[in-house]
């Protein structure tokens, strides 16, 4: 029988205040009241989840997985890490969904009006399974970064957005990913809502040369832990 391990509560002063001025939107997406914890359902607990057969052999490679011409174009470099748990448990099962700009910045919507152009060869999404010791990788393109309205004109990292789902469709935390050495990264407003320090180093992916394919991709390591003194940061309260 497996010991039974010391519970590690979410530490909620993890996440900044949902109202952050320096980052304008929260304003008016800020609960006016407090929170109300609801139970979850039956339904919730076991409602279907994602079946593994369901994935194709290019969900994980960004570069392929949408061109019709070629492959994308931008800087190569592969994603990869483990998902562990909060005693450092590699989680196996896990779906792993990323979404992301291009190499110009520019995402694959109808709302996003950067005037960066598309890349006919890239779509910008991807999906994956965590194996038996937690592992994921992707292949894909470094996002550009991008500007926004937030007062005046504001510029986001690049980054890349990652959602991980559990046993149930109702086990799911959303989280970005950064990259190490970008300069955009302290003067970013979405990112200084985290006032820990700690949390944001979490969030940085580091050059990983000992996992870079010669004359093909840069690799860079993201690890992503669930919950306890360690845990990446995960977004809440509309950030």
């Amino acid at each position: 029988m497996n010991e039974l391990a010391e519970f590690i509560r979410r530490d909620r002063a993890w996440h900044p205040p949902a109202d952050t001025p320096g980052y304008k939107s929260t304003t008016l997406r800020a609960p006016r009241r407090a929170l109300v914890s609801l139970p979850q359902s039956i339904g919730e607990l076991s409602g279907p989840v994602f079946g593994h057969d369901a994935l194709g052999p290019l969900d994980n490679d960004l570069i392929r997985n949408y061109a019709t011409d070629g492959e994308a174009i931008g800087e190569r470099i592969l994603v990869h890490g483990k998902v562990l748990d909060e005693n450092a448990r590699p989680v196996s099962g896990a779906l792993i969904e990323i979404w992301q700009a291009n190499a110009g910045g520019k995402y694959r919507h109808v709302n996003d009006q950067y005037r960066a152009a598309l890349d006919p060869n890239f779509g910008g999404c991807g999906r994956t399974i965590t194996d038996a010791d937690g592992n994921y990788a992707f292949r894909t393109i470094r996002p550009g970064p991008y500007p926004f309205p937030n007062g005046d004109c504001a510029w986001r990292p690049a980054h890349i957005h990652f959602s991980i789902v559990g046993a149930t469709f109702v086990q799911r935390l959303v989280t970005q990913m950064y990259f190490e050495g970008d300069p955009l990264i302290p003067l970013c407003p979405i990112v200084n809502t985290i006032r820990d320090s700690k949390a944001i180093a979490g969030l940085v992916a580091r050059l990983d040369m000992d996992a870079m394919q010669p004359f093909d991709l840069l690799a860079y390591r993201f690890d992503i832990v669930l919950r306890g003194r360690d845990a990446t940061y995960f977004e809440s309260g509309g950030h």
